[in-house]
């Protein structure tokens, strides 16, 4: 069954229908598609499995192990995998509450390459959502195919986070076949046209010519174009000293952080603190600090992950032994206490011109910073980014280029620790996933020579860099 003849066997199924229509999200469409309906009709099952097969071959993707979307794409990558000998493994919604309690089903070697299968993408975040439990098992997730793009800003969502997109057709070419043999009338080509357009995702709140798509944009073109203080600074650090590399400081005394500090200064635009594992924490040590900024030009980030209400933030923020709002140009939240967390540190840090960054995503195995909360913090972030100014994730999260993104988990090898720590390359997290910052700590302070190491991950770290400004990727 050619594609044409398979979009007219899915029309005459009821797969794909014509009317109006309330969306998950609450717009209404002029078309829905409901594909489930396709596992009772063992011919176009068959043909769909087929079709998204010569899709990924006629793409040139390679691949070992295949992956369907829960739950509408999972019969069709079973019947891929059977039909082309290939391993399958399955992603379950949510972890069981007994057993193995895995996320991920299935046997597979880390490091192994996953190809994702889906039955429709419209923002891609179902995709994501999959990518990243894959991910946090130690599989590579580099493309997806889908039977169907709706044309809606999806697939450049996707290529912003690292993975490429190939569909067996989009909307409009749908469109084109059902007109053609007189199954839809010119009236429902023009709403449906009319509805794609109206309902892009991820488009810039403001003209494109005052926010340009952040993947082809420097460091300093970035900083032009941002209006908070301290990431125009950030921007202009990276740009003047060539480094992305963000340097986490994890030991117990003063005197091995301002040690360290000194050392990898010139190689950093970061110094990320935990000041509450300190022993011997003072006020002498945070000028000694402060000092040391200066000297190598590099900003402070208190990781502080504050999680509590407003109020409660506020003292936590400007009072106690830390007093952090004095002398840390950035720290970062959670949003799962809501945009009330941000109110209560903006409240304290605005006046300071200091900054946040939003807690997205997270390198560890397990974690629930992923999907409906990775949007949710996303679009707390845009609605007030007068004192956010990014995210802590593992690949970009919006094409704002105003906004930041620092990775943590890095090494110049991939691999994990046994607390389940996931480490990505510096070309892994910048070109591929596009993000902004590599966030590295054990690879540093650990090493024999942690200025030469710290060398080494600023080059990496630009190398990648410059591959993206040239549209180079690992795949």
């Amino acid at each position: 069954m050619d594609s044409e003849n398979l979009i007219l066997r899915l029309f005459d199924v009821n797969a794909v229908k014509f009317g109006t229509f309330t969306l998950k999200s609450g717009i209404e469409s002029p078309v829905y598609f409901d594909l489930r309906v396709m596992v009772s009709y063992p011919d176009i099952m068959d043909a769909v499995a087929d079709t998204l097969f010569d899709t990924a071959k006629k793409s040139g993707v390679e691949y070992s192990v295949l992956c369907g979307v829960p739950y509408t794409a999972l019969p069709i990558a079973t019947l891929m995998a059977v039909k082309q000998k290939v391993p399958m493994v399955i992603r379950r919604k949510e972890a069981k509450s007994y057993g193995t309690k895995k996320m991920i089903e299935g046997a597979f070697q880390e490091g192994e390459v996953c190809l994702i299968v889906e039955d429709v993408v419209t923002t891609g975040s179902s995709v994501m959502e999959t990518a990243q439990s894959l991910a946090e098992v130690g599989l590579k997730v580099k493309d997806a195919i889908v039977l169907l793009d709706r044309a809606q800003g999806g697939a450049d969502r996707l290529r912003d986070s690292g993975i490429n997109l190939y569909s067996a057709f989009d909307l409009p070419r749908i469109l084109e076949v059902l007109h053609a043999h007189g199954k839809i009338t010119d009236e429902v080509v023009k709403s449906v046209k009319a509805f794609i357009q109206e309902n892009m995702v991820n488009l810039p709140q403001e003209p494109a010519a005052k926010k340009p798509r952040r993947e082809y944009l420097g460091y300093q073109a970035r900083a032009e174009l941002c209006q908070h203080p301290v990431a125009k600074q950030l921007f202009g650090i990276m740009e003047d000293k060539q480094t992305n590399l963000a340097f986490s400081v994890d030991v117990t005394t003063s005197s091995q952080v301002l040690e360290l500090a000194d050392q990898v200064g010139p190689y950093i635009c970061v110094l990320k603190t935990h000041v509450d594992i300190l022993e011997d924490f003072s006020s002498t040590f945070i000028q000694s600090l402060q000092d040391l900024a200066e000297k190598h030009n590099f900003l402070i980030f208190e990781d502080r992950k504050f999680a509590d209400i407003g109020n409660t933030v506020q003292h936590q923020y400007s009072s106690g032994m830390y007093k952090i709002s004095e002398w840390s140009h950035i720290t970062n939240a959670h949003s799962v206490a809501g945009p009330g967390i941000i109110s209560g540190l903006k409240a304290v840090g605005g006046a300071k011109n200091r900054a946040c960054l939003l807690i997205g995503q997270m390198s560890s195995s397990g974690n629930l910073a992923t999907g409906e909360y990775t949007k949710a913090t996303v679009k707390m972030a845009e609605e007030n980014s007068d004192f956010v100014i990014g995210f802590i994730s593992t690949s970009s999260l919006t094409p704002d280029p105003t906004f930041i993104h620092m990775t943590p988990g890095v090494k110049l090898s991939e691999g994990k620790d046994n607390l389940g720590q996931q480490y990505l390359t510096p070309a892994e997290v910048i070109t591929n996933r596009k993000s902004d910052i590599i966030i590295v700590g054990r690879g540093i302070y650990q090493a024999s020579n942690p200025a030469e190491v710290a060398r080494q991950y600023q080059e990496a770290g630009m190398k990648a860099y410059h591959q993206l400004l040239e549209g180079e990727t690992d795949r």
